[in-house]
């Protein structure tokens, strides 16, 4: 008669151990993809820029490849190392512009509008 608390709040039961895993590596690609200036902040509706911590958040995905190599599945595996590599091109990119825009002495442009935009 009386649902509990975990019955109502996800009905269907736990995610997926492989959609938990899809979740937090988008999760820190966001995250990385706004640090970078290459998506609006939600919270701020700004574009807004931390190099430092973008850098962090490509560090944690790479942990996080060494330390689950070998349990991830092909499909995963695949995914992970596109999300990186897709990362780690935007961030030297990111990089090259603003040593450009230092040796011009201006201060750093924001990055074209959806330029780098993660895939859906």
């Amino acid at each position: 008669m009386s649902e509990t608390k975990e019955g109502a709040a996800n009905p269907e039961g736990p995610l997926p151990e492989r959609e938990l895993f899809i979740g937090l590596v988008q999760s820190f690609q966001a995250a990385a993809m706004q640090q970078m200036g290459k998506v609006m902040n939600p919270f701020t509706e700004k574009i807004e820029r931390d190099m430092a911590h973008a850098k962090l958040s490509i560090e944690m995905l790479e942990m996080l490849r060494t330390r689950t190599s070998g349990n991830l599945t092909g499909q995963e595996a695949r995914f992970l190392n596109h999300v990186l590599t897709e990362l780690r091109l935007n961030f030297v990119a990111e990089a090259d512009r603003d040593k450009a825009e230092a040796a011009k002495g201006a201060e750093p442009a924001p990055p074209a509008p959806g330029a780098g935009e993660p895939p859906p």
